[in-house]
């Protein structure tokens, strides 16, 4: 799952630093159910007041699934992403997507959900393809 990068977005970047406005806006418009899940999941935290909110439903197709391994897999899509909505995002599978107030991370909870242990214990023999 590639990034539909416009030729102006290619030029900028080709002349030097591209913002991070226009680089999230691009994975906005290239990955559009990856943007969903992620934009979500951190309305749900501003919304709730937490240090937490979570994701878990399986993407519906293959497609999807890559987009979301895509956002959540690449540095730099990642790091664009938490910059604008003002979070950290965690992962554990192709399904199960986490936003964590910045102020929350290295806590308690964020650290179960990173652990070994929260990776383990959110596998399922239906989520061996993830």
């Amino acid at each position: 799952m590639s990034l539909t990068v416009s030729p102006d977005l290619l030029a900028v970047a080709e002349r030097g630093e591209v913002s991070d406005a226009d680089f999230v806006d691009c994975v906005r418009t290239s990955l559009p159910y990856a943007w969903d899940v992620v934009s979500g999941v951190m309305a749900d935290l501003a919304r709730d007041g937490g240090d937490f909110a979570d994701h878990e439903i399986p993407p519906p197709s293959d497609a999807e699934r890559g987009q979301l391994l895509r956002a959540l897999a690449s540095d730099a899509i990642r790091g664009g992403l938490e910059r604008h909505f003002g979070a950290r995002l965690a992962f554990q599978n192709c399904h199960r997507v986490a936003a964590f107030r910045c102020d929350a991370v290295g806590g308690d909870r964020h650290r179960a959900f990173v652990s070994p242990r929260g990776q383990l214990l959110n596998q399922s023999p239906e989520l061996r393809n993830c």
